[in-house]
């Protein structure tokens, strides 16, 4: 790799982010010719090799490198745009890639054939431009404009199947949920700006930030940071604002595997590490808060629900409340470190449920099924059917349960001691967030041991119609592949060679943070065991309920149907909200027609009868005046003009007739 020699990080984290715009432009002029894949494929490989041997190694635990060129200039002040490499920026940029790739490889077999392949690769590649253009901004404002990108490439992606009614309401959906928490983050933008007079990353939270040298406690620092929390809490999933993550389960599942994985709802933990400098202890704390209710609320909904990828989508709420959790804490780094082990396992169980997906939507095409094919009670049995993606779905599952010798394992347990070490420092009141974070984990070794067993054990329900001519196999090796991959990436050797010290992981040793609270020893001896203990007794019950068919509850019970319904939290916001809004409208359209619009006639009609008025009194009064004086004096003067007519007779006789006229006057008088 010595090309990678050569050029600077700068230009190669460049580069990274020119190959998906490249192929994403390349793909939009082709059009319907471009249905292989190949150049997206060949982009996101360039990004990935480039991203590691050009941009990673180099930089990682390095210096921090940035490049920055004129904007433009407002006033005094003059805005830059740039690259910013870091420790924080190159591990996400990587990240990215490296779980993109394998995303882009997967595709390949699972959307072949789809009429909109095109339209498929074309966003793609705009979707990863977008995320690896976030992850080494320079600025805020710069990292908006990304985020922005990002929040309209998932619009396309998870809508790609626009003719299906539920998947044009999700993007809507997913887009106008996600526009209430870009409100917050333009805010927090402006008020940084408006108290710091700059929005540089390097200048706000860098060795020397403009930040070190002001109180933390004053009220716009707070706003800020609830402001950015607010925008992260709507990408990221967090409660209540998660309601868009489970609908955006109706784009295609290679889709759904990126998104829920590393990149868009990834975006959220990852501006909050970015600005964690700013956060003072009141909005820590609310971070905190919100995070633990999240993995808890998405955890008890994951519980009830069927679809396969929708008890995925929970996972992923909750998990982003765990990060949430890590940074409220102050352990950002242990946050970063669950993003990274969350996007490989995270990965490989959407691509694992998509293989199984992938097999029953072509048994259901075959023989003719009216069945979904996402829904766990039409699976079962599985595993001997497709015994490598039962494998990698097993250890991914075990990741995000977080068993021992996989790297769910080492991150999951950085957060939960570390919440036990400081709600210890801060006293017993506090103990509730770790509290609810062990049962959380609990809760997830149930249910994902619950989706296990109802897809891969038990009988097939099905398997007389793939003895009887239809096949059911094995995912193509193009599936395959990738899942292997991510499978290795889901065990803990690739982060660190400590079987139980999540310190010595590479991740953690490197994104060092300063903690405020002491360790303590016996937090981390038995909180892994009670973890790994009660997850497998979790499994032992989900075995009895759902294998040996022990289940002791009903569909209809009232708590499953609660979980099931997700707390009726949608109905809620369909009649507050999209109801309330609907009958604002009317109301407001009733004042607009008889009250706005009644005025306005009104006074039309009052206006046009005073003008009837004004015209009868100036045509019969002003001008009847007028022409009164005209016509009198005309007809004076045309009296006058016959007297006047130069004939002395005619005056001497007229002035005989006005002195006979005087005589008779003065005679009768």
């Amino acid at each position: 790799m010595n090309i990678f020699l050569h050029i600077s990080p700068v230009t190669a984290s460049i580069l990274v982010m020119l190959c998906p715009l490249l192929a994403f432009l390349v793909q939009a002029l082709l059009g319907k010719k471009s249905i292989s894949g190949n150049i997206a494929l060949v982009a996101i490989l360039a990004s990935t090799l480039i991203s590691l041997f050009g941009v990673f190694l180099p930089i990682w635990n390095e210096t921090t490198i940035l490049q920055k060129w004129a904007w433009f200039t407002i006033g005094q002040h003059t805005l830059h745009v740039g690259i910013l490499i870091n420790n924080l920026t190159a591990l996400m940029q990587l990240i990215v890639c490296i779980i993109a790739l394998p995303v882009h490889i997967y595709s390949r077999a699972y959307m072949k054939g789809d009429s909109g392949i095109h339209r498929y690769w074309m966003y793609l590649s705009l979707f990863c431009f977008a995320m690896l253009g976030l992850t080494v901004s320079l600025n805020l404002l710069q990292l908006y404009i990304f985020w922005e990108l990002v929040g309209f490439a998932s619009y396309l992606l998870i809508g790609f199947w626009f003719t299906k009614e539920t998947a044009a309401q999700a993007n809507k959906k997913a887009f106008l949920i996600n526009r209430i928490g870009d409100i917050g983050f333009l805010i927090g933008i402006a008020l940084v700006y408006a108290n710091c007079g700059t929005l540089d990353l390097s200048t706000l939270f860098g060795k020397t930030s403009v930040l070190s040298s002001m109180d933390k406690n004053m009220s716009w620092v707070t706003f800020a940071g609830l402001a950015f929390f607010l925008g992260a809490m709507a990408k990221s999933a967090q409660f209540p604002l998660h309601v868009w993550l489970p609908d955006a389960m109706e784009g295609p599942t290679a889709v759904s595997s990126l998104i829920h994985a590393a990149t868009m709802v990834a975006a959220g933990v990852f501006l909050l590490c970015t600005v964690f400098p700013l956060f003072n202890e009141t909005v820590l704390f609310v971070i905190t808060i919100i995070g633990t209710l999240t993995a808890l609320s998405a955890a008890i909904f994951a519980l009830g629900q069927y679809d396969i990828k929708k008890v995925l989508a929970f996972s992923t709420i909750s998990q982003l409340g765990f990060m949430m959790v890590g940074v409220g804490i102050g352990a950002w780094n242990a946050a970063m470190f669950h993003l990274t082990t969350h996007a490989f396992f995270k990965c490989l169980l959407f691509l694992s449920a998509g293989a199984v997906i992938h097999e029953m939507a072509h048994l259901k095409a075959k023989a003719q099924l009216t069945i979904d094919p996402q829904d766990l009670r039409h699976m079962g049995g599985l595993r001997h059917f497709m015994p490598k993606t039962f494998v990698c779905m097993v250890i991914a599952s075990l990741s995000l349960a977080g068993f021992p010798l996989t790297s769910g394992y080492l991150s999951k347990d950085s957060i939960v001691i570390t919440a036990y070490e400081w709600a210890s420092h801060l006293g017993t009141a506090y103990m509730l967030i770790p509290v609810l974070l062990i049962i959380v984990s609990l809760l997830t070794a149930f249910y994902i041991g619950r989706l296990i067993f109802k897809t891969f054990f038990g009988s097939f329900k099905y398997r007389s119609l793939t003895g009887a001519g239809i096949s059911f196999h094995e995912a193509p090796k193009a599936m395959l592949i990738p899942m292997i991959f991510l499978a290795a990436g889901s065990l803990f050797p690739f982060f660190g060679i400590s079987l139980t010290d999540y310190h010595s992981a590479w991740i953690m040793h490197t994104l060092e943070t300063e903690s405020s609270y002491p360790t303590l020893a016996q937090a981390h001896l038995f909180i892994p065991a009670l973890l790994t203990g009660g997850a497998i007794l979790a499994w032992l019950i989900g075995w009895n309920w759902y294998v040996k068919q022990k289940y002791p509850l009903s569909e209809n019970n009232v708590w499953v149907h609660f979980a099931h319904k997700q707390s009726y939290i949608n109905e809620f916001n369909e009649r507050v909200f999209v109801n309330g809004t609907i009958g604002l409208s009317r109301i407001l359209y009733t004042f607009d027609r008889y009250v706005v619009d009644g005025l306005t006639k009104f006074f039309s009609w009052f206006v046009r009868q005073l003008s009837v008025v004004v015209y009868w009194f100036d045509k019969h009064i002003v001008d009847g005046l007028v022409n009164l004086v005209a016509n009198a004096t005309y007809y004076i003067g045309h009296l006058v003009r016959h007297v006047q007519n130069g004939q002395l007779q005619t005056y001497l006789g007229f002035a005989l007739t006005i002195v006979v006229l005087g005589i008779l006057y003065l005679i009768i008088k």
